[in-house]
């Protein structure tokens, strides 16, 4: 068995950086010379695994990388190929610069009933549990807010106490369910009516009460999507930065919506998304509603944290079997670094630093395929080298 090279594709979905602002286009400019980066077109994702909808190739010959598994099944490993039969992530860079809709994912029973029911919508019967782990500072929206903190915002901001349309003296799920619902079917005059008296309200706002309204971000929201239902779900989701190295790990049900930055992103290998504002594309509220978890969560209990693997790397390992991914930083005063043997395949990224390995040269944006139970070594290491590396949970 040996280290593969990859060929990994880029999807150029309209929320995503521009030109040379992406990280996702810095990474394939990187490694391929022959990448040709336009300035006026947007890189949102950077997709390495074997998705049908961009699978990645092997760099020397074009092979697909899930066709080479398939000859050589024990690349997955033992007990990846005795639970999966495939390698069950697929491993992201994503590069927002506009927000991406309020969504959740099925757990893998409904999964496979949206997908038998509703094909053409929910393209695969899997669940998508994924992380999220910040390359640059990331705002997102993530899981529901204190309930107290929800009923607040309901009893002094008029304009969403109009939408919402009722009170409760005793906040609990039910009623947050509820008026979130009640938020995202609302009429576009109901909603219209709203955003033009928040905005007004924010014009004769001190900069304290435009920070407890929120009214950067609903501004910037209203600016991508005018009028947007979903403009309003910052009144109900928590609102978080991530610094560079912090992680999210978001499971079945639980709303979020990515809002600006670039991350590395890790999830099983689907492509299901329930929908319910902040998007051109369908959205589904009476399924978004009836399958979420209404739990209120201060947004300091979504950090997601790793645990220390050795002295260059932490391994972010969630409650589920499909994925793990570990961060690997080695100093410039390093020479040589050899990465852990796993007993799962893996896909390793380079997103800084220079070295020397079994395939050649590598460096930034060079995407690596590895066996189970085979390592790289890197040796003649030029710089500070933050490396990514996806594998299987077992």
């Amino acid at each position: 068995m040996q280290v593969m090279e990859l060929q990994c594709k880029v999807q150029n979905y309209e929320w995503g950086k521009w030109g040379s602002t992406s990280r996702v286009a810095q990474l394939q400019k990187g490694a391929n010379r022959q990448f040709v980066m336009n300035e006026d077109m947007p890189y949102a994702e950077l997709w390495m695994g074997t998705h049908v909808n961009a699978p990645s190739v092997l760099k020397i010959t074009d092979e697909p990388l899930a066709d080479v598994i398939k000859q050589h099944p024990e690349y997955l490993g033992e007990e990846v190929l005795k639970k999966f039969q495939e390698l069950p992530f697929l491993f992201k860079v994503l590069s927002v610069n506009k927000a991406l809709s309020i969504q959740a994912h099925p757990s893998k029973k409904h999964a496979e009933q949206l997908h038998a029911q509703f094909p053409d919508i929910y393209k695969d019967p899997n669940h998508k549990p994924e992380m999220a782990i910040a390359l640059t500072p990331f705002e997102v929206l993530c899981g529901f807010r204190p309930w107290p903190q929800i009923k607040h915002f309901i009893e002094t901001i008029p304009e969403l106490q109009e939408v919402v349309g009722f009170a409760s003296t005793t906040p609990d799920g039910d009623f947050i369910k509820r008026a979130f619902k009640q938020v995202l079917i609302s009429s576009k005059p109901v909603i219209s009516a709203a955003i033009d008296g928040l905005l007004k309200r924010f014009a004769k706002s001190d900069d304290g009460e435009r920070c407890f309204l929120h009214a950067d971000l609903v501004m910037k929201l209203h600016s991508e999507y005018p009028y947007d239902n979903g403009i309003l779900m910052v009144y109900f989701l928590n609102y978080l930065r991530l610094k560079p190295s912090q992680a999210l790990f978001l499971g079945a049900n639980e709303p979020h919506a990515y809002l600006f930055g670039d991350c590395i992103e890790c999830m099983a290998c689907s492509d299901n998304v329930v929908r319910a504002g902040l998007t051109p594309k369908f959205v589904d509220v009476d399924t978004l509603c009836s399958m979420l978890i209404y739990e209120g969560a201060p947004p300091e209990e979504k950090l997601y944290l790793p645990v220390r693997e050795d002295e260059f790397s932490v391994i972010f390992r969630p409650p589920i079997p499909d994925f793990a991914v570990v961060q690997i930083k080695v100093p410039s005063s390093e020479t040589e670094f050899s990465t852990t043997a796993r007993s799962s395949a893996s896909i390793l990224l380079i997103v800084s630093g220079n070295a020397q390995c079994s395939v050649g040269t590598v460096g930034l944006g060079s995407i690596l395929f590895i066996p189970a139970m085979e390592f790289v070594h890197f040796t003649n290491i030029c710089g500070y080298m933050l490396l990514y590396q996806a594998l299987a949970n077992v």
